[in-house]
């Protein structure tokens, strides 16, 4: 499973590392990305690795699940804009290549598009599916309705945690979908492989 899709990103312009745990691929990212500015998308795949208080070491970074002080989650949001490097996870990954996110403020999709000199996807094992369909069906029904427990959201999908109901809850969480075909034209982007089982 990870042979062909590393290959099918590969063709599809992306750099790609593939690593047995958790440990060693966050070994791999502190080695690779020091003494710059680091931005973080919302990710319990990063908050599992522990990246954040790591990379803090030897980087600048920000994250607004841990706001700069004295500042709202929005605006930390809108500091990350201005780094050199950004992290996130998928919520969905096709065997095919297809790299799927669904987000609620939008600044997650955003900021895995465009404007960063580097840009990191960080996926676990359990976030691939066989093609498109079946990573978009993951996205909705799967890491939705677990993140919107793991938010206290009331939302169908929260009470239940069985699969997206298309509510139209105020606090609905899956507002904009993101599909990358393939890596952004003049983008850099590396997908990071783990063989185990991280985040939603």
């Amino acid at each position: 499973m990870f042979t062909k899709v590393a290959e099918n990103l590969k063709k599809l312009g992306y750099q790609v590392t593939v690593f047995d745990t958790k440990e060693q691929a966050a070994d791999y990212l502190c080695d690779q990305i020091q003494d710059t500015t680091v931005a973080f998308g919302g990710s319990s795949t990063l908050d599992e690795m522990g990246l954040f208080a790591r990379l803090g070491q030897r980087n600048k970074v920000i994250w607004h699940w841990l706001p700069v002080e004295g500042q709202t989650k929005n605006e930390t949001r809108m500091l990350a804009r201005d780094t050199d490097v950004y992290l996130t996870s998928a919520n969905g990954l096709a065997e095919t290549g297809e790299i799927i996110n669904i987000d609620g403020a939008g600044n997650r999709v955003a900021e895995s598009i465009f404007g960063h000199k580097k840009v990191y996807f960080v996926i676990g094992k359990n976030k691939l599916a066989e093609d498109y369909d079946k990573a978009l069906w993951r996205a909705r029904n799967i890491a939705s309705p677990k993140n919107a427990q793991r938010l206290g959201m009331k939302t169908p999908c929260a009470a239940k945690g069985d699969r997206c109901y298309n509510c139209s809850s105020p606090d609905r969480i899956c507002k904009v979908l993101s599909v990358f075909w393939g890596a952004p034209m003049g983008a850099n982007c590396e997908v990071v492989l783990v063989k185990e089982d991280l985040g939603y």
